[in-house]
């Protein structure tokens, strides 16, 4: 008898044996993807930066010009209320969402947009999803700086900051795992691309990017820690802001760890259901 967990290590290892030998061309195409997507523009790659500074300008705009009295964010720090600004605020938490906005609804569309590496080239089709998320991570290395920077000026700099070693690193996992299971089904619908892609507004609201999900009343506070992006946004403000450690949060750590597994299991399942069945569909 082969049982589920058994499956599921099959799966991985044939994952895992598709990337042996591609990591050369794993990153020579993520630097290519980033190169292509800025291609024929004026200042290139810089629109990875300018795109996102003007986001975040107009809610500065928002709410620290046009809501003056929401200009400053209380949260409530080892007992101390502590005050930041919200432009401060925001900008530690718009960076992660960047790269969470852009992993789903890219990440969902990964197979589709390099068809041609299924049909015409005889590519390991998972390897897609890692370039693609790769090239997605150099994005948000560079937004991180230019934030860190930021905040170690307006701010300053603590052990604490040590924790984006962890959060980003998950974060790009997590994504990659969620791609596993969206782009092989995005394959077969492209309703499924419009359905994400259209509730993204809403998943944004959701998520503590321009308020604190700390202070939210209990029952909404409680539902916001099965909230996975919520988890990095927090994270990043816990690391940068904060001054709080990972494991001081112990629930919603658990919380996200269980979520974690059951995506790279769902992933890994969903992919090898089927990656056979992708060429013919495309």
């Amino acid at each position: 008898m082969v049982y589920k967990g058994e499956i599921t290590i099959v799966f991985l290892r044939d994952i895992i044996k598709e990337h042996k030998g591609f990591g050369r061309q794993i990153m020579m195409l993520a630097k290519t993807e980033l190169i292509k997507t800025y291609k024929g523009a004026a200042i290139g790659p810089g629109w990875a930066v300018v795109k996102p500074a003007f986001t975040i300008f107009v809610y500065w705009f928002a709410f620290s010009v046009g809501i003056k009295h929401l200009g400053v964010v209380h949260v409530d720090i080892h007992g101390h209320d502590m005050q930041f600004d919200r432009f401060l605020f925001m900008i530690v938490g718009f960076i992660p969402w960047f790269f969470i906005s852009d992993s789903i609804v890219k990440g969902a569309k990964d197979i589709r947009s390099h068809r041609q590496y299924v049909t015409k080239v005889n590519f390991p089709v998972s390897t897609i999803m890692t370039f693609s998320t790769i090239s997605r991570i150099y994005v948000h290395l560079i937004l991180a700086s230019l934030m860190y920077i930021y905040v170690a000026i307006f701010w300053g700099v603590s052990w604490y900051n040590l924790q984006i070693f962890i959060y980003m690193p998950l974060m790009f996992l997590f994504f990659l795992f969620l791609s596993w299971t969206t782009a092989p089904m995005c394959a077969f619908s492209p309703d499924l691309v419009n359905a994400i892609t259209s509730v993204m507004s809403g998943i944004f609201w959701l998520t503590g990017v321009v308020y604190n999900s700390y202070d939210l009343p209990s029952p909404l506070r409680q539902f916001m820690l099965v909230n996975p992006m919520n988890f990095f946004i927090n994270g990043y403000r816990n690391a940068l802001l904060y001054d709080r450690w990972f494991f001081e949060y112990r629930t919603e750590f658990i919380i996200f760890l269980v979520e974690f597994i059951v995506l790279f299991l769902l992933g890994v399942y969903n992919y090898n259901r089927l990656r056979k069945k992708i060429p013919d569909v495309l």
